[in-house]
């Protein structure tokens, strides 16, 4: 709490000598250093709160101006330490402004009765037209939201979570609009309640309604020219800009909304990226991106994922120069819950990096390429896992979080191989046998549901998917002997079903005791729901050995792990790796050989290739 006095008489004389004005001086209360002397054409209604304004404010790169406030009507508003407030065209109304900030030429700044500035409301994603399945607010992250619409037709639980919510957001939400520290906000029209955090910079706004900005000192958000924001929550590290329209939304940490994007019911998590086309009940994970006018991004989840042009996905089978952005790594969901196939075209090729989805069976064939000739569909199981394209990925995307680390609110794990995905690997090569055993060897194609799987491609796949289950096991073994940990799981949590959260990968006993616990009330508030997914999380090793252990004795045909079992699953592993980069390698020969890649680039990129042995040990 600030410490206030009166004005004196003398002060009082100075500020009406520059034209200021009072409904009554004696509810003009400043700070005991206040000099009156910076104020010109300044009209005070209601109830005002005064810092000192003693210092230098830098409006442009070497241009200052002394702090204080000239030509603004002001009511029922608390302003902090050296601020310069100035040409506000109509008022501002009910708010609390920090220290440190530079506002000048904007319309209206307000609060209004009633106001919530974006959270408790509820929305639709996934489904446009539906009931809503997401609360808004600001601590939401991406673990949060995806468990909310994974058991959106459990009616206890969500009731008890829109308890949980609404404590939260009773507790959390001022009685007026805030301003914190350091805020730049210049050339803005019309600002009405929305909570702004401190270090942000809002510059050329159209309009902010219903909105909570939370920047920080080491993550600040930038709201840019012609922007449109209602009721909608936008975290640390985010810049907004160029005519963007959103509406009923939430904007996690580091994500760039840019030139002209239209976003409507639809949530936006960590680092992602989205420019020119439209979103509406789009639930878009961490690493989404989409580039294009004609992109349209609707009742879909979408997680490490390039949405490109109308059909055409534009991610490219080869990819190793520089520019390409990410592959569709984990899937995307419709409304409904079933998975579909979301390709990259090249000529003829439709391409699926990560899970295939398309039918409900072909999920437990991850990594694969889905071929169109005509009316004719080819699969090829696990091609995606020997290719340049994935890769360059597993290399990139822990360099691209921009997230500070103070401001990570939605957990990331980058782990390609997992028992998320190294699980489904398992259903595909059990699928894949039970062709072969179906069919016979001697045939030319499988037939796999409406798909063609061609026998060299199913012997591939199984090579592809043993090479991956190889170097897992190898990898998660390397980490136990270098933990000190090579023991017997001493709990069974980890074993069975795991799943993906949105980033967060987790035994499916984990997910459902958390489900039991919040139904059930052992979870007293939000807070603690966010708890446990970072305390899930924190035990990933630990789940995953419990998962991975049963794998290699299962594997091996082994009772036991010894040191001689220990040396040879190492052999299989450096083995396992050596076959996957020279398979990479010849992927990068072949893009090479196209004319696609500069020899600078594609030397560069054999190099790493190199040096990959020195991760054998």
């Amino acid at each position: 709490m600030r410490d206030y006095r009166q004005l004196t008489q003398d002060e009082i004389q100075v500020l009406e000598q520059n034209v200021c004005w009072a409904e009554d001086w004696t509810r003009v209360l400043v700070a005991p250093g206040f000099r009156p002397y910076n104020f010109h054409r300044v009209m005070f209604y209601g109830d005002i709160r005064l810092g000192e304004f003693e210092k230098q404010v830098e409006v442009a790169k070497g241009f200052f101006k002394h702090s204080g406030i000239n030509d603004a009507t002001l009511r029922n508003v608390s302003v902090g330490n050296d601020c310069l407030i100035e040409k506000v065209g109509i008022f501002i109304n009910n708010y609390t402004i920090g220290d440190d900030c530079y506002i000048s030429n904007i319309s209206t700044l307000e609060t209004t009765e009633g106001a919530n500035y974006g959270a408790g409301s509820m929305i639709s994603v996934l489904n446009e037209m539906g009931d809503g399945n997401v609360i808004l607010f600001r601590e939401l992250n991406s673990q949060l939201a995806s468990f909310m619409v994974k058991y959106n037709q459990d009616k206890a639980l969500m009731n008890r979570l829109r308890q949980l919510i609404d404590d939260e957001v009773r507790i959390s939400t001022p009685e007026r609009g805030i301003i914190g520290n350091r805020v730049k906000i210049i050339n803005t029209k019309d600002i009405t309640n929305t909570v702004i955090k401190g270090d942000c910079e809002i510059s050329g706004c159209a309009r902010l309604n219903e909105c909570t900005i939370l920047s920080s000192e080491d993550a600040s958000v930038f709201i840019g020219t012609g922007v449109i924001c209602e009721n909608s929550i936008i975290c640390d590290g985010c810049s907004i800009n160029n005519s963007v329209k959103m509406q009923d939304c939430f904007v996690g940490e580091a994500c760039q909304i840019t030139n002209g994007f239209t976003a409507e019911a639809s949530l936006f998590f960590a680092n992602s990226y989205m420019a020119n086309g439209e979103a509406c009940a789009a639930f878009c994970g961490p690493f989404s991106a989409s580039h294009h006018k004609s992109s349209l991004l609707i009742g879909g989840q979408f997680s490490f994922y390039n949405a490109g042009s109308n059909t055409n996905f534009s991610n490219h089978a080869y990819k190793m120069g520089p520019l390409h952005y990410g592959t569709l790594e984990r899937g995307t969901k419709t409304a409904s819950g079933s998975y579909v196939l979301m390709p990259a075209t090249i000529g003829a090729f439709s391409v699926c990096f990560g899970k295939l989805m398309h039918h409900p069976d072909t999920r437990n064939l991850p990594f694969s390429y889905l071929i169109a000739y005509g009316e004719t569909m080819y699969l090829s199981p696990g091609r995606n896992i020997t290719t340049v394209g994935l890769y360059r990925d597993i290399k990139k995307w822990p360099k691209r979080d921009k997230r500070s680390k103070q401001s990570k609110k939605s957990i990331i794990n980058f782990d390609w191989l997992s028992p998320f995905t190294v699980g489904e690997i398992l259903q595909g090569i059990n699928i894949l046998k039970a062709l072969r055993a179906a069919s016979g060897d001697n045939v030319t194609t499988y037939n796999f549901h409406e798909y063609v799987i061609n026998a060299s491609s199913l012997r591939k796949g199984l090579k592809y998917y043993d090479i991956a289950l190889r170097i897992y096991m190898g990898a998660v073994l390397k980490r136990a002997l270098k933990d000190g940990s090579l023991v017997k799981p001493a709990s069974e949590v980890g074993k069975g079903t795991w799943c993906d959260l949105s980033g967060l990968l987790l035994p499916e006993s984990e997910e459902q005791r958390l489900l039991a616990d919040i139904k059930e009330g052992r979870i007293e508030n939000i807070q603690q729901v966010l708890d446990r997914f970072d305390d899930i999380n924190s035990h990933y090793s630990v789940y995953r050995w419990a998962w991975s252990y049963q794998l290699i004795l299962d594997y091996y045909h082994l009772t036991e792990l010894d040191e001689a079992a220990c040396e040879r699953i190492r052999e299989d592993y450096v083995k396992a790796r050596r076959a996957w980069i020279a398979e990479i390698r010849k992927d990068a020969e072949k893009e090479y050989a196209m004319g696609d890649v500069e020899q600078e680039v594609f030397d560069d990129f054999i190099s790493r290739l190199d040096h990959e042995i020195d991760y054998e040990n």
